[in-house]
């Protein structure tokens, strides 16, 4: 099949990770196991997000991050602040590298597996670690090194993909 453009449209019967956009033009995914993983993350943070909604609302807390500055780290609305400001503060840059990665030619598998990992050492650090224990619970160093682990990981991967661009 073409269009009015005499470009090749791939048909059911001639797959294509290919979509259209604009004028018909096909254009290939650029990212799709990157992309694969925005929405678990996205869904992840909004829960976060909506964990602390609800402490503020049931201590009726409305500014600030703390309920109670005495109770350190077994306070709830101070932990759940915590939680969702480290994910904030690592997610981001990992799924960057991880687009970068695989805009230079990464294999899909390995993006797969790093952002899979990523995501769970993500949800141990918070519901195994943070929420636990005063914040000490086991999932909290698991989170953090892994979390370094796959970033460590996919910056060398990225890096080495394109070391022929500098030699």
């Amino acid at each position: 099949m073409v269009n009015y453009l005499s470009t090749p449209i791939a048909t059911s019967s001639t797959p294509s990770m290919a979509t259209k956009v604009g004028l018909g033009v096909p254009l290939p995914l650029l990212a799709p196991a990157t992309a694969t993983w925005v929405a678990p993350f996205a869904l992840y943070y909004i829960f976060l997000q909506n964990r602390i909604v609800y402490h503020r609302l049931t201590s009726k807390t409305y500014m600030g991050d703390k309920i109670d500055s005495k109770e350190g780290t077994s306070d709830q609305l101070y932990v759940a602040s915590r939680s969702q400001m480290n994910f904030a503060e690592n997610v981001p840059l990992v799924l960057a590298v991880a687009l970068l990665a695989e805009l230079n030619g990464a294999r899909r598998s390995y993006i797969n597996y790093a952002l899979g990992a990523l995501f769970a050492f993500r949800v141990s650090h918070v519901e195994l670690g943070m929420t636990l224990n005063e914040s000490s619970g086991v999932g909290r160093p698991i989170g953090f090194y892994g979390t370094q682990a796959v970033l460590l990981g996919l910056s060398s991967y990225a890096a080495y993909l394109i070391k022929d661009y500098w030699l």
